[in-house]
């Protein structure tokens, strides 16, 4: 366990890029992590950061060791968890990157759920959309990713998959939320539109279907922000485009389906990083997670 502290530390001066910051985070002396890290690399025979003026960068050597330490760490919080197992108590974290469109009704539900059967868990949820969250998991800042349309990666297994159909999102006044059943695109773009920004994967999808059209789109507003878009489609005629898991029940917003003639439907992906065997916490809230979206949306 005292090696696996030395690990932690070299872990915590590689991801904030200077023994200062790291000490502060770590609560000990920059003097003392200084040695424990001298020290390692004594052992290793081999120095495992290059020191710059501007801070300490992992050299390729020390890119191999933190990969290792992250292994280390996760494997010991998987024996916690399946340890605790064996009293009974359900024990753990569990760390879940998802899209913002979850963190209205959909995770907030999950973790409420399954907190009340096990309160010992602790959770940290990171709002990361789609190939942000993929590198999460590589990193294992993240146990598990619910995410839109993520890009295809090798690092990514998927545990659930599902389809979403994006939605106009307009206040209950706009001309276009009298209207029953699907709306066309071409309807929707007469109109000011307040989109989701490039980093933000509605829009990516957005983009590639009216690339193959040849069809320009010049947004009024654009945001990373879907609940400021929300907000603001309440205060103007504009309309939006959100997936119906992130659309709060709200009696103001109307929502209508955009025909799926002009836009498919969009991939929803609940995945873990592939080859990862995940602590007892992590892998049972990604099996209730999962039924519980089956049950949402269907499966694709």
């Amino acid at each position: 366990m005292k090696h696996l502290r030395t690990l932690t530390y070299v872990s915590e001066v590689a991801r904030r890029g200077s023994i200062r910051r790291a000490a502060e985070a770590l609560n000990i002396a920059p003097s003392a992590l200084t040695r424990q890290i001298q020290d390692l690399e004594y052992e290793l025979g081999t120095p495992i950061f290059e020191r710059l003026a501007q801070g300490m960068r992992l050299n390729a050597a020390g890119e191999l060791l933190v990969r290792h330490i992250r292994d280390q760490v996760s494997d010991m919080e998987r024996v916690r968890s399946q340890i605790a197992d064996l009293s009974g108590v359900r024990r753990g974290h569990v760390a879940l990157a998802c899209s913002q469109a979850f963190v209205n009704q959909v995770v907030p539900d999950e973790v409420r759920a399954y907190r009340a059967r096990f309160p010992q868990v602790s959770f940290t949820v990171q709002v990361r959309d789609h190939a942000q969250a993929v590198a999460a998991l590589a990193s294992f800042e993240s146990d598990l990713a619910l995410v839109l349309q993520p890009p295809p990666s090798a690092d990514l297994h998927a545990l659930f998959t599902c389809r979403q159909t994006l939605c106009v999102v307009m206040r209950a006044s706009h001309p276009l939320a009298g209207g029953d059943g699907p709306v066309r695109l071409r309807d929707c773009l007469t109109h000011p539109l307040a989109l989701p920004d490039r980093s933000l994967a509605i829009r990516h999808h957005l983009d590639d279907a009216l690339a193959r059209r040849g069809t320009p789109v010049r947004p009024a507003v654009e945001s990373s922000s879907l609940e400021f878009l929300r907000n603001l489609a309440l205060r103007e005629d504009v309309v939006s485009l959100q997936v119906p898991s992130g659309i709060p029940d709200d009696q103001r917003l109307v929502s209508r389906p955009i025909d799926e003639r002009d836009l498919s439907p969009m991939t929803l992906i609940l995945g873990q990083l592939r080859g990862r065997m995940l602590p007892v916490a992590a892998a049972k809230f990604a099996d209730g997670l999962a039924a519980s979206l089956n049950d949402r949306y269907g499966a694709a």
